[in-house]
């Protein structure tokens, strides 16, 4: 903003108080006009991301409390968050090089867990002369869950003192749970978008931190576009089985978007609205739309008109909040060998913004609905989508249905 001061008006100081007024903790900056105003800022933020963003954050809440110093009783932080970040990664392709810098990843929602509080700043209670010191901060990136380790239940030797600066005895110290703040924090598994994967490959996941604000900002089965901070930490029971050192890599997440979101009518701009209501005004608008599904495909006008009529979807219709009649469409395609059935799956998975494909031939009743995994945080027995929980509000498309086990069928 200084720079632009001398440039312009000051576009963050209105963004600040749009987000002051819906009492929201994050700031959203486009990466690419960062890059084009202050050049050298953006180029430590690629290669120095967590120290930057730190001093990022440091300076936008100093400034909000300086727009509204009452601010802090409502939200303790606030977040600078990146967007439109130019490179976009492969989950495959990070390597060595990415290790904590900037990166932009798209994947697949497969699980999420339950919001934990994970600690910020710990205050520590000296037991021999009960005095309190800290804050000792907690890097977000120390450990798989921020938790304490299995021999140490309580946290009280997480990042505590060596030696307490009233008495100068070594201990021991306790945490104080009252003083200490806590951040909210997630663990994300994130699998690679299933068209991009290769040929005769197993798709990749990763996992990814949500903290703060960003909990719960997306679903299992919703496709996202993640910015964030590749890091790793000491894989502790991995190297206790192998004996060896062994290291991990995560994603703490600095912005999330959804592909829902790109294409929701919130985005819609004034000359989109123009053209959607010009189209919608002309009398052969259906016969358009049913000529532009799969359009390689000769013929098939009732199929296709069939694909168009699943692709929008009817309108759900809810009597008085008593009875409520779905307005789904389900499609059942038959036909000789050779017509073009599966091309048209094909074609209605890559036009619909949130869509599952699979076979029946090899599919069963846990892949199609759910499977029960144990959570690595809590060892709780946690519940994971399968190809219909996965395309909830969207497409679910099953090719040789008749293959299937009637069992299965069944389940579905």
């Amino acid at each position: 903003d200084a720079s632009n001061s001398r440039k312009g008006p000051l576009i963050y100081n209105v963004k600040i108080r749009n987000m002051a007024a819906n009492n929201g903790q994050t700031l959203e900056v486009p990466f690419l006009h960062l890059a084009d105003v202050e050049p050298t800022m953006a180029i430590w933020l690629q290669e120095a991301p967590r120290d930057m963003l730190d001093i990022l954050n440091e300076s936008a809440t100093k400034y909000t409390l300086e727009l509204f110093p009452h601010y802090g009783s409502i939200r303790d932080e606030i977040h600078v968050r990146f967007s439109e970040y130019p490179i976009l990664d492969g989950l495959r392709d990070l390597r060595r090089s990415h290790l904590d810098t900037l990166v932009k990843i798209t994947g697949v929602v497969t699980r999420r867990s339950s919001v934990f509080p994970q600690i910020k700043l710990a205050y520590y209670d000296c037991a021999r002369c009960n005095s309190t010191l800290g804050p000792y901060r907690v890097e977000n990136g120390a450990g798989p869950s921020g938790a304490a380790s299995e021999d140490n239940t309580d946290g009280s030797s997480l990042n505590a003192p060596g030696i307490c600066g009233n008495c100068e005895s070594h201990g021991p110290f306790k945490l104080n749970s009252a003083k200490t703040q806590y951040r909210n924090y997630q663990r994300v598994t994130m699998q690679e978008t299933p068209g991009t994967v290769p040929a005769g490959r197993v798709p990749r996941s990763k996992v990814l931190i949500f903290s703060n604000d960003l909990c719960d900002r997306a679903r299992p089965g919703e496709e996202v576009e993640v910015t964030g901070i590749y890091s790793f930490f000491h894989n502790i029971s991995m190297s206790y089985k192998t004996g060896f050192q062994v290291f991990d890599t995560q994603i703490e997440a600095n912005h999330v978007s959804r592909k829902e979101d790109l294409a929701s009518s919130r985005n819609l701009t004034a000359a989109d609205r123009e053209k959607i209501l010009e189209l919608a005004r002309d009398p052969t608008i259906g016969d358009r739309i049913i000529k532009s599904i799969a359009p390689s495909i000769y013929g098939h006008k009732h199929v296709k008109t069939a694909i168009a009529m699943s692709l929008f979807g009817g309108v759900a219709k809810n009597i008085n909040d008593k009875h409520r009649i779905r307005g789904d469409c389900n499609l059942l395609l038959l036909g000789d060998p050779g017509t073009a059935k599966s091309q048209f799956l094909k074609y209605a998975e890559k036009t619909a913004p949130r869509a599952v494909y699979s076979t029946g031939k090899g599919a069963s009743a846990v892949g199609l609905t759910a499977s029960v995994h144990k959570d690595p945080i809590t060892k709780e027995w946690t519940l994971e989508g399968g190809a219909l929980v996965l395309a909830d509000r969207g497409l679910c498309l099953i090719d040789e249905f008749d293959k299937m086990n009637e069992q299965v069928r069944t389940s579905i």
